[in-house]
This record gives structure tokens, sequence and C-alpha cells, in this order.
């Protein structure tokens, strides 16, 4: 696939107007203050995963409406001290799989939290062990159309409010130093961490890649593929609802959490993504921060040759040498 967005140059520009509604903020609040009046931890146990190196646990904690929500934990085995934590959150239609999976974070001497996906892994991957009890309500079968014509009802008000509860979560769990938690994600899991990143005042950092939810209208203009391409056949059916539609995403456009985040930020976008247009992360980056008056640190990189795997291996080489800078800067060096 060609580029297919804007030039770099436009893209480097690029700060369209926020299509945020008026009570966005009260919105999120209410729905975090009912989410945070339980206790975050249900249950963690040990689990025998079949590394020497890595100890592991599977974690349950409380997220939106205290549902139950499924994590796995992992720390460096023998790691006497407590230590930055990572939260990552994975991407559309995957679950959290097997604790083998993912260990870069871990090897890297992190404390890691996998969060489940409520309601997903069906689509690809190993699988997940979250459902969602909310997911009967009006909407088309996948995730992304869910409850589409309501913002309370909406899978993505959900889903949001896991991954927040998920840093309530990780900062309770043994082996954690709580000031120095990071979130991270591609694709729907980058959209996750930057939200999570304008919801939790105390971040330490923030890494984002092809982030999904952001620039949405634009992104629904663009592209036919993957969730957006969801929302645009749900809408060739049920014509006229498109307002209804649009004002339920506004409360979960990634541009208006990114102007109101301040942690440090590494970004990351291949200009010839189809399925997260690049318009939308440059959209975020360009915004991040100037609620809290601008100055905050952030860096984006632009892989003009690649579509949504958004840099790969060089973009993971890329945020490890980034987070390192930064838990320096918080005194860990």
């Amino acid at each position: 696939m060609p580029a297919f967005d804007l030039p770099l140059p436009e893209l480097e520009r690029h700060r369209p107007d926020p299509d945020e509604p008026a009570d966005f903020d009260v919105f999120w609040r209410d729905t975090l203050e009912a989410a945070g009046q339980q206790e975050p931890l249900v249950s963690v146990r040990p689990v025998e995963s079949g590394l020497r190196l890595t100890k592991t646990w599977d974690v349950t904690f409380r997220g939106f409406a205290g549902d139950p929500v499924r994590a796995w934990f992992s720390l460096p085995a023998g790691a006497r001290e407590p230590l930055p934590a990572v939260v990552e959150y994975i991407g559309y239609g995957r679950g959290r799989g097997f604790p083998h999976e993912r260990l870069t974070w871990v090897n890297a001497g992190y404390a890691h939290l996998l969060m489940d996906n409520r309601g997903q892994g069906d689509q690809y991957g190993d699988g997940g062990a979250t459902p969602d009890p909310h997911a009967t309500v009006p909407g088309g079968p996948g995730p992304a159309v869910r409850g589409l014509l309501a913002p309370h009802a909406y899978h993505y008000r959900r889903l949001i409010t896991d991954a927040v509860r998920a840093v309530t979560a990780v900062r309770a769990l043994p082996g954690v130093d709580a000031a120095r938690t990071a979130v991270v994600g591609n694709s729907q899991g980058g959209g996750l961490a930057l939200a999570v990143a304008g919801l939790v005042p105390d971040l330490a950092a923030a890494l984002i890649t092809a982030p999904l939810l952001c620039g949405i209208r634009r992104a629904l203009e663009l592209t036919d593929a993957g969730p957006y391409g969801e929302i645009a056949t749900y809408l060739s059916v049920h014509r006229g609802t498109e307002q209804a539609a649009y004002r339920t995403l506004s409360y979960v456009e990634g541009v208006s959490f990114a102007r109101r985040a301040h942690a440090p930020a590494h970004f990351g976008t291949g200009l010839r993504d189809t399925v997260c247009p690049p318009s939308g992360a440059y959209a975020a980056f360009n915004r991040y921060g100037e609620s809290r008056g601008g100055g905050v640190r952030k860096e984006m990189h632009a892989y003009p040759y690649n579509g949504h795997e958004g840099g790969e291996g060089e973009q993971v080489r890329r945020q490890l040498g980034w987070l390192r800078t930064v838990w320096e800067g918080l005194g860990d060096g």
C-alpha cells in the first residue's frame, strides 16, 4: 500500500480542532469515580509458566463497574527491590494469551502487567479470559460498535476504564515502585495507553504506537480497514445514526486525551498505515500536553515505508532506550 495520508510536512503541522463534547471531563470523572469505589485487586495467584528467569502471577483486578479483569503480572526472577512498572495494553481482537508471549519489558528489568481485553480475544493470538457482561447492549457484533449509539453504553468506555484501573492495580502489587509507572501499547493498545495518559495525572511515561481512536472522523473517511471499517459497515446498515455515533465516539477521541496528558510520551507511526492512519497519531502528538500549558517532553518516530506494524523491532529498540532515560530522570540511574 503506497502512502495515502497527508505528506509528512503536513502531518507534522496537523492540528485539527478537537472533536470534544462540553461534558468530556465530567463524563470521565464520574465514570472513574464510580469504578474507583472498590479496592483494585481481587486475586493474585502464582503460575508455572515454564520460564526460569521470570516469575508470573495470574492477577484479577476490578475494572469498570467492579467487573473482574484478568492480567498477567511478571517480575524478573530474583528481583530484590521495588521496580518501575510497565502496564501493557494489547491490540484489537486479541486476548492476553500465554504469559511467555510478551517478555520484552520484564526482560528489560521492569515489573510488567499485561491487561486482558474484556469481550475480545477471539480474532487472533491465543485467546483471552475476561468476558464483558455488558456486551448485550445494542450494537453490532464487533467490540468497536457495541453500544455505539450511546456514550454510557459504549464498549470503549468500559475498556478505557479497565485500562486506568490496571494502573491502580499494578501499583498495589508487591515489588512495584508506584511512582514509576509507564503505559505502553500498539494499535488499540496505543489508543488505550494514550487515554490513560490523559486520565491518570501522575503517570511517569506513555509509549504509544499506531494508536487507534485518534482522529476518528478523518480515519472513517480514509479507511475501511479494521475497527474503523466495522463502524462504517454498521452505519451503512443503520442509516441516519451517524450523529449519535459521532457523539459517542467524541468521548473516546484520543486527541482529547492527548491534550490533557503531561507524562513524557514516545510516539511512533507507519506512514503507510491503512488501519490507523498516521494523521490520527500526528493529531494526538501535536496536541499532546497542550491543556497543561505545553512544554511536555515528547517525541515522534515516523516510518515512511511501514504500515500498521509501526516500525516493529526498531520501534521497540527506541522505546527501550527512551524509557531508560525517563527512569534516570526520576532518579533511577
